[in-house]
């Protein structure tokens, strides 16, 4: 921390990570900058206030010149190569950020998670097997990409600890190290408004390998070419999942059941059919859940009864309720064509499905095909934007094509009309919510909001 002592400090973005960032850096408040290229009115006036009292100042709207500072902290919206961070950094200006300031620091083992779709529900899920093992429950935290900055809970670390994180892609991006137990799920392709192409996405998933040492577990998804090729840059000890194959170390699906294979025996741990969490894809994330806390430590004591008990987080295949034989899903956090077909392929029940939004430059080709081949399909109704690059994809004249709905209610009252006992009405969009809603959170609060409305 003496390196940074009495050093004029930058940070941009006045977010969940720039926020942990001055609260960690609050005795040197008065050498601290933010800058934010939103206006001061996007933000609450108290909050803003309470950190000027305390000596740090704000800049907002367009960032210009960063050459006088020492030392910048970028947030995860701000790409490295930004022609302001660049130019900053010819002049000797170091860059860094939340997440590179915690691996500097942290003195604990640290498990990492990643992947196009999947991290949210599998790092929750091994923080909550670690939880349930007596030896390590009260020493294990959960952060990152989550919603909290694991700045906010490094002093209470110790060499015995163990913090989970997931990380994205705009964390990963120039992150000089890597966990000790790092896991990529399945990676496929996302956020090309944000990386120059999908071979950038890809490279920065993969350095949540690319640091790891002799000692450390990787733990790859041998579905996906992207993920599964990943093996090679990593020189720690490499497992694989799969629910499609069976693997020769790490963890598997077959016939329905949850296969471990850590090392030559087999061990069957699960019935598919008692896992907690919905939906054929979770069983992949399980999968990697399971390596990730044996090698954590964890044993199978504590393992299967959270697998049974563990229902996954908000908006990723949520149950909202059933009404009059109906069941309402809330899968808002589906952005890709990927996540969508996932949650398609989840129920053989009729469905009306709930697609479109704002654009994340997706190919809707693969999900057009799933969607005229899947014979349960009912009705969809097309939202947003990205309905009409949608729509051309899908062949089967059987389905109900409904479009032209602006709001939410209109959108529930309308599936409330067309669903018949035991159908699955499924809010999967395949695309981001900008535009209608201010994020996928309040896509999903709103579909819930309508549906429980309807009881």
């Amino acid at each position: 921390m003496e390196k940074y002592k009495n050093k004029k400090i930058a940070i941009l973005g006045f977010g969940i990570e720039g926020k942990s960032l001055l609260d960690f850096f609050k005795d040197d408040a008065s050498n601290i900058t933010v800058f934010d290229e939103k206006n001061r009115d996007d933000f609450a006036e108290e909050e803003v206030g309470k950190y000027e009292k305390e000596g740090v100042r704000f800049t907002f709207g367009k960032i210009d010149n960063l050459d006088e500072f020492e030392f910048i902290f970028r947030s995860p919206a701000f790409h490295p190569d930004l022609s302001v961070l660049t130019a900053a950094k010819e002049k000797g200006v170091e860059i860094s950020s939340a997440t590179k300031l915690f691996f500097d620091l942290c003195t604990s083992k640290i498990i990492g998670v990643t992947g196009t779709k999947g991290k949210g529900t599998t790092s929750t899920l091994i923080y909550e097997i670690l939880k349930n093992e007596a030896s390590l429950a009260k020493d294990v935290y959960l952060g990152g990409n989550i919603g909290n900055s694991p700045l906010s809970f490094l002093e209470k670390l110790s060499k015995d600890s163990i913090a989970v994180l997931e990380l994205s892609s705009f964390q990963l991006i120039d992150l000089a190290k890597s966990p000790h137990i790092s896991v990529i799920l399945m990676t496929t392709s996302e956020h090309l408004d944000y990386h120059k192409d999908v071979y950038e996405y890809i490279q920065a998933k993969r350095n949540i390998l690319y640091h790891q040492k002799e000692g450390d577990f990787a733990i790859v998804n041998r579905d996906y070419p992207a993920s599964n090729e990943s093996d090679i840059h990593s020189v720690g000890k490499v497992y694989r999942v799969s629910r499609e194959q069976e693997v020769d170390r790490g963890c598997f699906v077959r016939n329905g059941k949850i296969i471990l294979k850590m090392y030559e025996d087999e061990q069957e741990i699960i019935d598919a059919k008692e896992v907690g969490l919905v939906g054929k894809h979770n069983l992949e994330n399980i999968c990697a859940a399971v390596v990730a806390s044996l090698c954590a430590g964890a044993t199978m004591k504590s393992i299967i009864p959270v697998l049974k008990s563990f229902k996954g987080l908000p908006h990723r295949l949520e149950l909202v309720a059933t009404v009059r034989g109906v069941k309402y899903y809330d899968d808002s956090f589906s952005t890709t064509p990927e996540t969508a077909i996932a949650a398609i392929e989840s129920f053989e029940e009729p469905k009306i499905l709930i697609l479109g939004g704002s654009s994340k430059n997706s190919d809707f080709k693969e999900l057009g095909e799933t969607i005229s081949k899947t014979e349960s399909i009912k009705a969809i109704i097309g939202i947003g934007e990205e309905w009409n690059r949608i729509k051309p994809h899908i062949f089967a004249k059987k389905i109900e094509i409904i479009e032209g709905m602006t709001t939410m209610p209109q959108i529930v009252k309308k599936t409330s009309e067309m669903a018949e006992i035991g159908d699955v009405v499924l809010l999967s969009p395949a695309c981001a919510s900008f535009g209608m809603f201010r994020d996928y959170k309040d896509r999903g609060d709103q579909f819930k909001k309508e549906v429980l409305g309807l009881k």
